[in-house]
């Protein structure tokens, strides 16, 4: 005798559980994912603005080749008044896109000022390789704290010893 149940109950309940387990699934996906598109695109923001110092800080030095000297801080990048003119050799002061703090500044060897910044993030970079000239030493680097974005001032050129005037030889 028929009770009222259908032989197949159960089985929608089933197809909606797994239902919802694929549909999970393609959200960590998606989220791996998205979460991998964000890191890629802080990296290259990471790039552009450790590339903005270090332009505005050989800016800043070539400013005068008479006396050039380094920047002391980030505001003397943002409003340089040594010349007659204010020059402005950075936009504004950059954070760092990873932790949104300011950029832990390099400083050179012989106190003289700042010669560079870098990010104080310990993440893994993505980029291992097809870096420019400038960032070639970032394919060794493990971690974000080790892209320094340094200027290096070009060393200036010293007689050498027992060189002649420019006279030509006998």
């Amino acid at each position: 005798m028929p009770t009222g149940k259908s032989a197949q109950s159960g089985f929608t309940y089933l197809f909606v559980l797994m239902l919802i387990a694929l549909i999970g699934m393609g959200l960590v996906a998606a989220g791996t994912l998205w979460s991998t598109d964000v890191k890629r695109a802080r990296e290259a923001e990471l790039l552009f603005i450790g590339d903005q110092y270090r332009q505005a800080i050989r800016s800043y030095y070539e400013r005068e080749p008479g006396q050039p000297r380094l920047p002391q801080s980030i505001d003397e990048l943002l409003e340089d008044r040594r010349g007659v003119e204010i020059a402005r050799h950075l936009r504004r002061a950059y954070r760092d896109p990873f932790t949104g703090k300011e950029f832990v500044l390099i400083r050179s060897p012989d106190a003289q000022g700042i010669i560079g910044v870098h990010s104080p993030f310990d993440g893994r970079p993505f980029k291992v390789s097809g870096f420019s000239a400038e960032n070639g030493a970032f394919a060794e680097a493990t971690r974000y704290a080790d892209w320094q974005f340094v200027f290096t001032a070009p060393v200036p050129a010293t007689p050498v010893a027992g060189a002649s005037s420019g006279a030509p030889a006998p």
